[in-house]
């Protein structure tokens, strides 16, 4: 068993007996459910929206070369740079060189998972550059020193009181529980560094092909501010983020508002096509896209697995899960997390260290039903289980156990002569650190199988 597997199983059971915890996503949960059963209702055929963005996303990942190339070709007409970046490493060192070559001091994010992936804030602290979050969340768990809890919502495992304690003894502000008070608090603070920055930097939910366009969506209006201000723009974005044309966003727009948040459409959604041009009035001199890989050909090229690649982010997995609900974000430890995190992690960082994540299920399919882009999960999470298995990465204790299931399946006649006290002392010896460290011991029969069907047909013919 691995060191991380450990940490999972120890702070998996920690979470799950947090009841403080439980609550407060409980609550936070079930306002979301709430909103997206009402952000449902503007649908007539929503099962047909889900079918269309399954189609349009599998098509674009069986031809992403194709996208990706007329993505590039379409970005760099109007002054934009396109990096790509094979790995972690290779998107730091860029952004790093780009730092020079502007003599940057401050940057200021506007939500962004991939910069998350790829631990740029570290980076850039590291080279003496300070980086500000400046989604509300996300600036929230930064000043806790933590990693989001949450694809869409970063801060879900913090209540009110959380938050303002936290804001008391960070930023030294006068005790309150006015959530409006603590947003003017963190907007108060963060107006001066849009200003002062030197670059702004980006996720992207989509990447637009036909116009060389990418899409952020924003509930606050950071990711404008963002890229409005500072000089120089940097969008860090997942190869798999592709769409074929500006005309698919009526599409899923919607669908990722509806699936995120529970909304119609979310507040702000901006289009970046290049750096200011001639005529315009604002916006950055330079924009950069970095594309970034990072172990995403590794899913490509298995094609029963590669439709995980059709993720839009939206986090709908994550709330519906019965294990995320009850372990929480941070349990995984990993930028993903839930059903579709379990499913992309090993293959992103690799199968060894994380292949117990894809265990970490029940498989009830609930993350499969509320996929906006009808992503088998559950099937995925099995797929990757059969891949650790193949690939000789199973725990010493698992393979002798199955070894011993075998032969005990195969010898049926030693079985039923086995004496029922010592198949309860191995079954005691398998458990005593899962199944029975919080349930009743389980108890093989008196009587086998084979001996109450003897009986059964006594009787019946008696």
């Amino acid at each position: 068993m691995s060191q991380k597997s450990k940490q999972f199983i120890s702070d998996a059971e920690t979470k799950a007996f947090d009841l403080d915890h439980r609550q407060k996503i409980k609550f936070n949960i079930g306002k979301y459910n709430f909103a997206v059963s009402n952000g449902l209702k503007q649908y007539t055929d929503h099962e047909l929206a889900r079918d269309r963005a399954s189609y349009i996303k599998t098509n674009v990942i069986n031809n992403l070369d194709k996208y990706l190339t007329e993505f590039e070709r379409n970005f760099t007409k109007r002054g934009g740079k396109v990096i790509w970046a094979q790995n972690a490493q290779e998107a730091l060192r860029e952004i790093g060189q780009i730092m020079k070559r502007k003599r940057a001091k401050s940057v200021v994010k506007s939500k962004s998972m991939t910069t998350e992936e790829i631990h740029l804030n570290d980076f850039l602290e590291k080279n003496g550059i300070e980086a500000v979050e400046t989604d509300l969340g996300e600036y929230i768990v930064q000043l806790a020193g933590q990693r989001p809890y949450h694809i869409v919502t970063p801060a879900m495992h913090m209540s009110k009181k959380d938050i303002a304690d936290l804001f008391v003894k960070k930023l030294r502000i006068a005790p309150t529980d006015d959530a409006q008070q603590l947003v003017l608090t963190a907007r108060n603070l963060l107006r001066n560094k849009y200003t002062a920055a030197e670059i702004g930097i980006t996720g992207g939910n989509f990447l637009i092909a036909d116009i060389g366009g990418v899409a952020v969506t924003e509930n606050e209006g950071n990711g404008r501010l963002s890229t409005a201000f500072p000089k120089t723009h940097i969008a860090v974005v997942g190869i798999e983020k592709i769409i074929p044309s500006v005309t698919d966003l009526d599409l899923f727009w919607p669908l990722l508002a509806t699936s995120g948040t529970g909304q119609n459409v979310t507040v702000y959604n901006t289009i970046f096509t290049g750096p200011r041009q001639p005529q315009e009035k604002d916006g950055p001199e330079d924009m950069y896209v970095i594309l970034l890989d990072n172990g995403r050909t590794n899913l490509l090229a298995q094609p029963e697995k590669r439709e995980a690649l059709n993720c839009i982010r939206c986090g709908a997995c994550l709330n519906v899960c019965p294990v995320y609900k009850n372990i929480g974000g941070h349990t995984y430890e990993t930028t993903y997390s839930g059903p579709i995190g379990s499913v992309i992690t090993p293959h992103l960082a690799g199968m060894e260290e994380y292949k117990h994540l894809s265990y970490a299920s029940s498989l009830c399919g609930a993350c499969t039903s509320v996929c906006p882009v009808r992503i088998n999960l559950h099937n995925l999470l099995l797929l990757n289980r059969q891949q650790s298995v193949a690939e000789g990465l199973a725990d010493k204790q698992e393979k002798l156990t199955f070894q011993a299931w075998e032969y005990a399946m195969n010898h049926k006649k030693l079985l039923n002569m086995t004496p029922a006290s010592f198949k309860n002392y191995g079954l005691r010896l398998i458990l005593k650190d899962t199944w029975s460290k919080r349930r009743a011991p389980l108890e093989a029969p008196r009587k086998t199988f084979k001996d109450l069907w003897s009986e059964h047909q006594r009787k019946r013919y008696l």
